[in-house]
């Protein structure tokens, strides 16, 4: 992997610029502590090196990939030239797989109800059978049920 500047000469809107994540999501990261400016200016504007715009880029992969900022802040960790360390991303990466599979059979689950749902009214009635269908799900007692442990939705 190519080295890149750590010297800080871009300020937040040219480095959202050159790495495609938000000037607002370059704060955020900031604050989530994915990300520490390398400087400031001296009217104390953010400076940011190529080395920042680099994470940056790699924040957005990760998160193009629907990976939490637990993840991302794992896999930043890791030194891609220890050994050890492809274990480990191996690890998070089959736990993230591992999450998308739950994720997309609970979206196949919501497909079914919802064209269940659609099935219910062809607009030909003098009443929507959708809308009496979700008045009816609404009168019903929803049970508590505390979220699964390590359930997310990012």
């Amino acid at each position: 992997m190519e080295a890149h500047p750590v010297t800080p000469i871009h300020r937040i809107g040219e480095a959202a610029q050159r790495s495609g994540v938000s000037a607002a999501n370059i704060r955020y990261y900031e604050r989530e502590g994915l990300l520490k400016p390398q400087a400031r200016a001296g009217n104390d504007y953010r400076l940011y090196s190529e080395a920042d715009i680099h994470r940056l880029r790699f924040i957005r992969q990760c998160r193009a990939l629907d990976m939490s900022l637990d993840e991302v802040r794992t896999l930043l960790a890791l030194d891609l030239n220890n050994k050890a360390d492809c274990a480990t991303a191996s690890t998070a990466l089959d736990a993230h797989l591992s999450h998308v599979r739950q994720r997309l059979a609970e979206l196949g689950a919501l497909e079914k109800d919802l064209l269940t749902l659609r099935k219910r009214c062809d607009g030909s009635d003098d009443q929507c059978h959708i809308i009496e269908a979700l008045h009816q799900r609404a009168d019903e007692a929803v049970p508590v049920v505390a979220a699964p442990a390590g359930h997310r939705h990012v």
